[in-house]
């Protein structure tokens, strides 16, 4: 490896730690650690929820994508966009009626405790499986490229090293400390793929950009077939009504997003950051699709199987330690490190926040009688800051078991993430369309839809049939509505309900 580019690795390892630190000294309580004392501005609060949301995935997986199939993640930020609007307007006035640490906060006080725990529970499995997923996409090219350049370490100890780096700013800093390191963090992959795209641009034939338009490369979305309705996820009614679906669902009911939007000093800032953050996102998008483009137009056209690789997501990576000058190569393996450590912080604060919030007291008592059996000092941010440590131990396990196949690696941790999302969501807007259904209704509705959904992806996975990501969002709304309202009439609960809407009407 070229002197320069562990020289710009090195800097980064060292001063982002220490900036993020530098930036969140205040704060002594677990509500400013999990909650940043609602003081952040709104465009760091945006940024970090495009580094939250985007991840290693995101960076080496898009460029793939244009590669084969063009400019269709630029298509699914559209469905994006609709979806953050929908969260913008009816979303966060519920959570800015009151001091909410947690999304599902909001359903434990509107159908009690065991609705809470039983979401808040779905969000930490599937957040735990996702984001092993996601380390386990990002050690691979990490590791490739350091033995590209003859530096050999495995799996565990870079897993190790990375983890090592995230702790240190995020349980001395809290969510103040995630946000800042986040907003870093995605300047600097999106000066990386902005690099990237304008050194490409010079060694472009004349005719390149034409041949791409030929070939249906600059296309936001692909040609909607009735036989590739269901399992195209860029079809423009899959990105932009599929994908819109999508993004209510994570923004406006997971605790991963939904925890720096309750961050923001007002309702005016978290709409701001949260709106916003489309438009940073789509910029994404489109930059490391344009790249992959590019690489397309520079390799006129030739197969993946032809330059050697086995999938779309080895495609940058070798980009990177083969086709970039010195100091640049070392930035862009800084821009990976800081998609993963990014995601990954804002996943371990995210996770500390709900087992420590939504599950009562318990959790917090065991970790501090944990704590003075042990010896250790009373301190207010002992337990969220064991709880932080212990959930980076169970994702190093969970990376662990993950290896990475010929799909996509982002197609795949968005198809996990669409477990929960459907149920979590079908909840949130079953207590807004019925305000006679009970705790009850809706607990069955959840957990019916939960077991429903697992049954369903484990048939298509059985039978080879592929139902796209932006699908299962819907599917798993549809299955929670319709078995909570059977509920309602199994238990009289609708017969209340029509009785009252009777009353009203005759008064």
């Amino acid at each position: 490896m070229r002197f320069t580019d562990i020289a710009v690795i090195c800097a980064y390892f060292l001063l982002l730690p220490l900036v993020a630190i530098m930036v969140s000294r205040r704060g002594k309580t677990p509500g400013d650690f999990l909650s940043a004392s609602h003081d952040l501005p709104w465009w760091a609060i945006c940024l970090s929820l495009v580094a939250t949301e985007t991840s290693t995935l995101t960076f080496i997986s898009i460029p793939g994508i244009g590669y084969t199939s063009g400019m269709v993640f630029l298509g699914l930020a559209g469905g994006y966009l609709i979806g953050r609007l929908i969260v913008a307007i009816w979303f966060l006035p519920l959570y800015a009626q009151g001091q909410i640490r947690s999304a599902y906060q909001y359903l434990g006080e509107r159908f009690g405790p065991g609705l809470q725990c039983a979401a808040s529970g779905a969000f930490l499995v599937t957040r735990l499986l996702a984001e092993g997923v996601r380390l386990s996409a990002g050690l691979l090219p990490l590791t490739w490229m350091l033995e590209h350049n003859g530096i050999f370490l495995n799996h565990l100890l870079v897993l190790t090293l990375i983890i090592a780096f995230t702790l240190a700013y995020t349980v001395l800093g809290g969510l103040k400390a995630v946000v800042w390191s986040d907003t870093i963090q995605l300047c600097i992959y999106l000066f990386g793929a902005a690099a990237c795209a304008f050194l490409l641009m010079h060694d472009l034939p004349s005719d390149g950009w034409t041949l791409a338009w030929t070939a249906g490369k600059m296309s936001p979305f692909h040609t909607l077939h009735v036989r590739t309705l269901l399992s195209d996820p860029f079809t423009p009614l899959a990105a932009l009504v599929g994908g819109a679906i999508l993004s209510v669902a994570s923004h406006g009911s997971d605790q991963l997003m939904v925890q720096r939007l309750l961050a923001a000093r007002n309702l005016r800032d978290a709409r701001y950051a949260l709106v916003g953050s489309a438009f940073v996102v789509a910029f994404l998008f489109g930059l490391l699709s344009l790249v992959g483009v590019q690489l397309w137009i520079t390799h006129q056209g030739t197969s993946l199987t032809a330059l050697g690789l086995h999938s779309p997501d080895e495609l940058f990576p070798n980009y990177i330690v083969s086709g970039l000058p010195a100091g640049l190569g070392g930035l862009l393996l800084a821009g990976v490190l800081s998609a993963t450590m990014g995601s990954l912080s804002s996943t371990l604060n995210a996770m500390a926040g709900a087992s420590l919030t939504d599950f009562g007291p318990l959790p917090e008592r065991f970790l501090k009688q944990w704590g003075r059996f042990f010896g250790f000092r009373e301190s207010p941010l002992f337990a969220p800051r064991l709880m932080t440590l212990l959930w980076s131990i169970a994702l190093v396990l969970v990376a662990l078991w993950f290896t990475q196949g010929e799909q996509s690696a982002v197609i795949l941790g968005l198809t996990i993430a669409g477990w929960s999302y459907g149920p979590t969501l079908g909840v949130f807007l079953f207590g807004m369309l019925y305000p006679a259904a009970r705790a009850r209704d809706a607990l069955a509705g959840f957990l019916t839809s939960l077991a429903g959904m697992a049954a369903t992806m484990k048939f298509l996975q059985y039978t080879g049939y592929h139902v796209a990501f932006p699908w299962l969002v819907p599917l798993g709304i549809a299955g929670m509505l319709m078995t909570a309202r059977f509920s309602m009439l199994f238990t009289g609960s609708a017969r209340q309900e029509f009785q009252s809407a009777h009353d009203t009407r005759k008064n």
